[in-house]
């Protein structure tokens, strides 16, 4: 069994480090995911030596439900949405050194920060006393921290491999019910995850799937439960010596209805979105001798429904391995 070392480190573009991007269909009609952004370069290969990596992300998103359609936020409802998101992610995963074989595990932690700005139209609270029209809110904090206690890699060959892993989101983030802006969604969110990376390097050709489930607690502030959700991200990426480029899709479905006093006056609030866009990619060594990965991508929305709806959605990450 040929396993995942040497020169595969230099093309790591830390996968597995790529959170499943948080923001506020879900409550605040976007949940944790963010359509496009959980796949990268080498998504599903965990090293065969014991290595530590350190990844900064650095999400960008305007997004906007439209007016006709009714929204849940903080035990409210409002007529639209329009949001900014700024999301900086700082995160360090720990591959443990397991020794020879086909499997290789390891472990990761993230500090989110978040900057967000809403502006919602003219809207009902839960005791049914309308706000004005053209409420806004600002808040910028740390978010909700993330944290892997486990991932598993798998080789199937050199160039084939899958990685397992189980994922929390904790809701320690500040959270104001009253709040139309919030860097928390005060709830604990479980994401089983399974990665898989196939590389052809006579053709210079990498392909990358991610593939979740998100399972929500209820927020115990405004009785909302948000339903599971399932999440897919695919890419297509061409090596050019250091230089790659391809494109990246993906997709959020809702997997039933949400529940409690607002989402059952809105039917369930149930939505699903697609993206689509192209990312490059450039790999290099840090003095010569630590691997250190850059990508940009542009993944803006094709269709929603009941989530942001998004043509300037952005993340730009850096990777390094020592």
């Amino acid at each position: 069994m040929k396993r995942a070392s040497g020169p595969v480190l230099a093309a790591i573009a830390a996968g597995n480090l790529m959170a499943p991007l948080a923001g506020h269909a879900t409550e605040g009609a976007l949940g944790r995911p963010v359509a496009g952004t959980s796949v990268s370069s080498n998504v599903a290969v965990i090293p065969d030596q014991p290595v530590w990596i350190a990844n900064l992300q650095q999400l960008y998103m305007d997004g906007s439900i439209s007016g006709g359609r009714q929204v849940p936020i903080g035990g409210r409802t409002t007529l639209g949405v329009d949001a900014k998101i700024a999301f900086t992610l700082a995160t360090l995963m720990k591959v443990w050194d397991t020794g020879p074989g086909a499997w290789n595990f390891a472990s990761s932690f993230t500090l989110p920060y978040v900057w967000t700005s809403v502006h919602a139209n003219a809207g009902v609270t839960a005791g049914g006393a309308s706000f004005s029209r053209g409420t806004s809110d600002r808040a910028s904090n740390l978010y909700d921290i993330y944290f892997s206690p486990i991932i598993a890699g798998f080789h199937f060959s050199q160039n084939s491999h899958m990685a397992l892993s189980f994922n929390v989101w904790a809701p320690t983030g500040q959270y104001d019910k009253n709040a139309l802006a919030n860097p928390s969604l005060n709830n604990w969110t479980f994401v089983p995850q399974a990665a898989f990376t196939h590389v052809m390097p006579q053709y210079g050709l990498e392909f990358n799937g991610v593939a979740a489930f998100q399972f929500y607690t209820r927020n115990s502030a405004t009785d909302y439960q948000n339903a599971p959700l399932f999440t897919l991200d695919v890419m297509g990426l061409k090596k050019f010596g250091a230089w790659g480029t391809g494109i990246v899709m993906g997709t959020v479905q809702q997997l039933g209805n949400d529940t409690g006093p607002t989402a059952d006056r809105l039917n369930g609030f149930r939505g699903h979105d697609f993206t689509i866009g192209p990312i490059v990619t450039y790999d290099t060594k840090l003095g010569g001798k630590a691997p250190l990965s850059f990508s940009v991508r542009w993944v803006p929305t094709v269709t929603s429904k009941n989530r942001l709806d998004s043509t300037a959605t952005v993340l730009a990450t850096a990777t390094l391995v020592f």
